[in-house]
């Protein structure tokens, strides 16, 4: 198959969709115009910038290049993870927790997928790794970050129905339970539904589904966990002291 060409012009007639929606938002007090404008235009620097990248990654054939743009691309993700929620934990908890679940569950998807599935020689080869890991990562994101903010949100509005189940004698897990399970069930509904389509209204292959379905079970389990310890102490306390709102 050729590869197609865009030129100036079709990007032009792509962008119009763009300025459809800002004018929509001035139409409607949407307030989301210059934030749409912004995002455009940040997204078009972004992507030039990681396809020149890119280049010298796939010519160098190098594992530590391949090693240093997935890193890259692990702390970004782990960043966008931590930044979503409304509520925040003290000393860079989010950051701590969003970058041990990104990287785990990515690192772990990719790994498996390039030593089984995929099998490229060499297995590390960045023209494979690094576009799997995008893949993943995205998955990962969405799954994390809507669980850590539902998880987060939940808990500070419901003290009083976790703080009267320990009072009963639940210990801190059994009291978070609820929430906990609320938030992995939020996580993993975009990728539910992505799967649920899959074959009728979107047409992934088999393997990546699998794949992404995996890695947002990780993410979303992992990053619930996690925070359900960093919002109690050794002695089952809840301590609400450690989030802040945004």
């Amino acid at each position: 198959m050729m590869p197609i060409d865009l030129g100036v012009v079709d990007l032009a007639v792509a962008a119009i969709l763009i300025l459809l929606d800002a004018a929509i938002s001035i139409r409607f007090a949407l307030h989301l115009h210059r934030q749409l404008v912004v995002a455009s235009v940040r997204m078009v620097i972004q992507l030039l910038l990681v396809a020149m990248v890119l280049r010298i990654v796939f010519a160098a054939g190098l594992p530590a290049t391949t090693l240093a743009i997935v890193t890259l691309m692990i702390l970004a993700a782990a960043r966008e993870v931590a930044v979503r929620p409304k509520q925040r934990l003290h000393r860079l908890g989010n950051f701590r927790i969003a970058g041990i679940v990104v990287a785990f569950s990515s690192v772990a998807t990719v790994v498996l997928a390039l030593l089984t599935a995929i099998r490229p020689a060499p297995w590390h080869d960045a023209r494979y790794a690094v576009p799997l890991m995008g893949i993943v990562l995205g998955s990962v994101l969405n799954s994390a970050s809507v669980a850590l903010d539902a998880f987060l949100g939940d808990v500070a509005g419901a003290r009083n129905r976790i703080e009267a189940r320990l009072a009963l004698g639940a210990t801190l897990q059994q009291a978070l339970a609820p929430c906990m399970r609320d938030a992995m069930r939020k996580g993993l509904i975009p990728i539910i539904n992505q799967m649920s389509a899959a074959g009728i209204i979107t047409l992934p292959g088999i393997m990546t589904g699998q794949m992404l379905a995996g890695s947002s079970g990780l993410a979303a389990g992992g990053i619930v966990w996690l925070a359900g310890r960093a919002v109690g102490d050794e002695r089952d306390r809840l301590r609400l002291d450690r989030i802040s709102a945004i």
